[in-house]
């Protein structure tokens, strides 16, 4: 069938801008923290959004007000997950993965990369990006929680404190760059 009604159509023409701008206002209303950088439980959440929006503007069985206390409880509960993960260690790792070190004093951690599936040249690639000519310039390249990389140049008066909290638990290399 390529066409319903014109008032099908006009159904979604209002339903669909009034679901949207809802939408924009809840995650506005939400803090910043529902628009980051993606991690697992941020990813489900922006899926279930985008299925509820899609049902509600398409489908004639779904009222808005339904979708919008859809898109509340969606909002609340990542709400409350971000705010527990903040508070709890437990929550937080539930909900985050962790940080992984793929690089330390020059030198690749190859059980590292295969754990999270990056190889060498990603890495080498991530460190031209950041305008590195050789791998042993780098202190350290971190896959962080997002999937992004954060390249961390050799320290000067101190511990690399924003790799861990305890930087004891760094691997020891001081036998060189590979």
């Amino acid at each position: 069938m390529l066409f319903g009604s014109w008032e099908a159509v006009g159904r979604i023409l209002v339903v669909g801008v009034l679901a949207y701008a809802a939408l924009v206002l809840l995650l506005r209303g939400f803090g910043k923290r529902s628009l980051a950088k993606m991690n697992a439980f941020d990813f489900v959440v922006t899926v279930a959004l985008g299925s509820i929006l899609a049902s509600v503007v398409v489908s004639k069985d779904v009222p808005l007000a339904d979708g919008l206390a859809a898109f509340a409880v969606l909002l609340v509960a990542q709400y409350a997950v971000s705010w527990a993960s903040v508070r709890w260690a437990a929550v937080r790792r539930a909900v985050k993965s962790e940080p992984t070190l793929l690089l330390f004093q020059g030198r690749l951690l190859p059980d590292a990369l295969r754990a999270q599936r990056v190889n060498a040249e990603e890495v080498r690639a991530v460190l031209r990006g950041h305008g590195m000519a050789r791998v042993e310039d780098a202190y350290a390249v971190v896959l962080e929680t997002d999937g992004s990389f954060s390249v961390l140049s050799a320290p000067s008066g101190g511990p690399a404190t924003a790799l861990r909290p305890d930087v004891s638990a760094l691997p020891d290399l001081d036998d060189g760059p590979a």
